[in-house]
Formats: structure tokens, sequence, C-alpha cells
């Protein structure tokens, strides 16, 4: 039932992500009839007070727009209370059920808990590589001639593929190891895609060796568990998104892979601003 509410909460979570993007796209456009190339797209609620505390049309259609801005506005305000509290209810779940995921840079509650809803029974895979299929961040070849290349998989299970996205552009814009990771790894010649696929197969290996030991811990605890060492883990759970056994089209690379994500030092880092 855990589980359960976990996912009902971070499909929740997602949809108010969407109304917010929408909201945004709507007040910043009767933003620009009003104040036209004064206005920025990713504009926040309380900067579009401003502007809008600062606008006294004359016309009847300029105070229309204004009014329907302001109604807008609300609608903004109000999402972003709602995002605000659905984050914290992720924040708690993800952690009363002991995971240390986001002790992982760029994994935040949104990240976290997506994933943990997602994965459910993490002994269902054998291995990172299993994961790394699942997740679709396992490098399929797209060799030609004498090029050597690959390529991301579009296989898996695109929600948690999305995520791992997410804290992949978040470790690039911090000053973390998957930074240093990708930033070798374009020294090396590869191209921006090439090097954004290298570092999420990294992050998806972190993950999955996080829940492992998260698991692991939960049953030596003694903490009523399912099979793969989660609370409420069911077989509901293990059928959520693809099925973790793959064709062998979409096998990863042989070798080992190296850990770039670290556990972060408290204090944790703040949580991501998911717009997913």
């Amino acid at each position: 039932m855990e589980l359960q509410a976990l996912r009902l909460l971070v499909d929740r979570r997602d949809a108010l992500s969407r109304r917010r993007v929408q909201t945004v796209n709507r007040l910043h456009a009767l933003l620009a009839e009003l104040l036209p190339g004064q206005t920025k797209k990713d504009i926040t609620a309380p900067q579009a007070k401003a502007l809008l505390a600062s606008i006294r049309p004359r016309d009847v259609a300029g105070k229309t727009c204004r009014r329907i801005a302001a109604e807008e506005l609300a609608e903004l305000f109000a999402v972003d209370a709602k995002i605000k509290k659905s984050t914290a209810e992720l924040k708690a779940l993800v952690l009363a059920r002991g995971s240390h995921l986001m002790d992982l840079h760029g994994v935040g509650p949104v990240v976290a808990a997506r994933v943990l809803a997602d994965v459910g029974d993490i002994t269902r895979f054998a291995d990172r590589n299993r994961f790394a299929s699942w997740t679709g961040t396992a490098p399929l070849d797209a060799s030609s001639g004498e090029h050597d290349r690959h390529r991301l998989s579009r296989a898996g299970n695109r929600r948690v593929n999305h995520v791992i996205h997410i804290a992949a552009v978040t470790q690039i814009r911090l000053n973390t190891d998957g930074r240093t990771y990708y930033r070798r790894k374009r020294a090396e010649g590869k191209k921006p895609l090439e090097a954004m696929r290298c570092l999420k197969r990294r992050i998806s290996d972190a993950l999955y060796r996080q829940l492992v030991t998260d698991a692991a811990t939960t049953a030596v605890q003694g903490v009523k568990a399912g099979p793969g060492g989660h609370r409420g883990a069911s077989h509901v759970s293990s059928a959520a998104g693809s099925h973790p056994h793959t064709g062998t089209s979409d096998q990863p690379l042989p070798g080992p892979a190296q850990p770039t994500l670290r556990p972060t030092d408290p204090p944790r880092k703040t949580h991501l601003e998911a717009t997913s």
C-alpha cells in the first residue's frame, strides 16, 4: 500500500508540473501583449505579480487582458503551492522507506520517488546491466564502417529514463563528479549526446547500487519487507514499466562501470525543481 501511495503521489506531482508549464505559457502570452518585449519566458509567480502591478491599461482590450492575466497568476500561485506540498510529501515517503537515493547528486524527492515507485522490487533485476536495459541507459551499437559509435536505447521505462536525464543535467550544472566525468568524455572527442549517454549510464549504475544497498540494509534491520527488502513491494510494483529482460539487440556493452556519483556530505542539497 505504501508503494502504491508513492506511485499515486509522484504521478500527481508530474501532472501538476505539466499544469504549471501550461499556466506559465498562457500567462507569458498575456503579459507579452501588455508589455511587449519585457517578459521572459520562464517567469516566476512573484515576477509576474510585480509586472502585472505596474500595468494600468485604459482601453477595454487591455483591461480584459490584464484581468485574465491576473486569473492565470492566481492559478500559478495555487499550482506552485500544490507542487511544494506534493514534493514535501514525496520526500517524507522516500525517507520513510529507508531510501538513501537522495544522497546522490542530482537526485531529489521527485527523482527518488519515481525510481522507487516504478522499480518496486530491485531483486527482479539480475545485475546493473539488466537494470540499465530497463532504464533505457544501456548503450546500443550504432557503428558503421570504421566508425565505432553507440547510441541511447529507446526501449525501457521512459519515465525513469526521464528522471535519470534530469539527474544528469543537474550533475553537469553543478560542481560534481558527474560534471568532471562528462567533461572528460567531451575531451576524449565524444559529442554532447554521446557524453550524456555515458553519464546517464553511470547514474543508472549508481541508482542500482543504492537500491540494492538500501534493500539489504532494510532486510538486516528486520523491517517488514517485500521480496526485495522494500516495504510494500508486490507483484503490482514488479509489473510497473517495461520487463527487465531484453533481447540481445538491447544488451549493454560488457565491462565494469566505475562509480562517478558519490553520496554528498550533510547538509543535503536542495531538491530538484522538476518540470517534467
